[in-house]
């Protein structure tokens, strides 16, 4: 029986990748995250949005999409149509 080596690494443990997150959080000062106990727990605290007829948007426009030249050059090169 002989030994083949595996194209790939073997994923390292939980832990390992666990810390690594730790350390990558830490060098780039993120916010700590919160636990899920503390998010269920500030969204009890927010009041409920309404479903009250008179309280929703009458018009929601849809938004404009602006097309640069570039893009439009790029476009035009890929025979791409830009309506």
């Amino acid at each position: 029986m002989t030994y083949q080596r595996l194209a790939y690494d073997d994923a390292a443990t939980a832990t390992e990748m666990t810390s690594d997150c730790h350390a990558v959080e830490a060098a780039l000062h993120l916010p700590q995250r919160r636990s899920a106990a503390e998010v269920a727990s500030a969204a009890l605290l927010e009041p409920a949005p309404s479903i009250r007829f008179e309280d929703q948007p009458r018009e929601v426009r849809k938004p404009a999409i602006e097309v640069s030249e570039a893009a439009a050059k790029l476009a035009a090169a890929l025979h791409l149509h830009l309506d």
